[in-house]
């Protein structure tokens, strides 16, 4: 019983700004921000070497032949859905109201996996099609770039999910708020990514 009043006590006296309110916690968004400056440096050589090597199809099928817009679109707008879920998540925490956290933390997991479901499903295609990672400099550089932003979905799903297992033990409080503040910028920051792939890679391919 006590137990449970000091994990609603520990709620009540929670700040607006939990990610601001102590240097802990200020601490964990500036090394965030050092992480995402690795992140660009990796993905601006991906992007590079995409680009370089894209018309390399060593007679297997080019970009305007491959890439399926329709389905790369829908899951474009899942994946943009779920960075206005975790938006309305962190405002659940800045209200300090743990149902709203854990229902729209919760709908972005669930988007997370529904793009990755159709990006796997869109990675069988393209194998089908003769498209593989061995096939061709452009089938490498491709795989590279868009898996290892798959990568980092899934690594974003298992971690918001590990959040909402926590945060439903230990509740809202100045350790769980400002880990899922951090999380959700992770997240922004793997959507931002996607936008450039779909750009650069899916429409730059499909018009040539």
């Amino acid at each position: 019983m006590s137990a449970q009043v000091e994990h609603k006590g520990t709620q009540a006296h929670l700040p607006p700004h939990p990610e601001k309110a102590t240097m802990e916690s200020r601490n964990k968004v500036l090394g965030f921000w050092f992480l995402i400056g690795a992140e660009t440096v990796l993905f601006a050589c991906l992007f590079g070497t995409y680009l370089a090597l894209k018309d390399s199809t060593m007679g297997g099928p080019s970009t305007e032949e491959l890439y399926q817009i329709p389905m790369v679109a829908l899951a474009t707008f899942i994946l943009l859905t779920s960075s206005l879920t975790s938006v309305l998540g962190v405002l659940g925490i800045h209200r300090n109201n743990i149902k709203q956290v854990k229902l729209w933390f919760w709908v972005t997991v669930v988007l997370g996996a529904a793009f990755l479901g159709l990006e796997i499903y869109e990675f069988f295609e393209y194998v089908h099609e003769g498209h593989t990672f061995t096939s061709s400099a452009f089938g490498s550089a491709f795989y590279t770039l868009v898996g290892t932003h798959g990568s980092h979905v899934l690594f974003g799903i298992t971690w918001i999910f590990c959040l909402l297992i926590q945060l439903s033990r230990r509740g809202l409080n100045m350790e769980t708020a400002p880990k899922l503040y951090v999380a959700s910028l992770y997240w922004h920051f793997v959507d931002v990514v996607w936008v450039f792939i779909f750009t650069v890679v899916y429409l730059m391919g499909k018009v040539g």
